[in-house]
């Protein structure tokens, strides 16, 4: 995957460090990155709503993350964010 930001030989090297990672690193990688994506989403939610508790923060990320409708349902079961 080319990014718009990335040039073409940028992302070629970007490509072959990741196929000569392991199974076991790439994994790590991509779960490291999903942490990140989640703590750049909270930090943007606290940023637009800084009265809210961690709590309420943790909430909102994961209706964003799961939409409305996942949300309400996972909700319904009393699972929360």
């Amino acid at each position: 995957m080319v990014l718009s930001d990335t040039t073409p030989e940028a992302a070629g090297v970007q490509l072959e460090a990741y196929r000569r990672m392991g199974g076991e690193e790439r994994v790590r990688l991509a779960l490291s990155m999903c942490d990140d994506m989640r703590e750049l989403l909270a930090s943007g939610v606290r940023a637009r709503n800084p009265e809210l508790d961690e709590a309420a923060v943790s909430r909102a990320v994961a209706r964003i993350l799961l939409g409305d409708e996942l949300y309400e349902r996972a909700s319904a079961f009393g699972i929360r964010g």
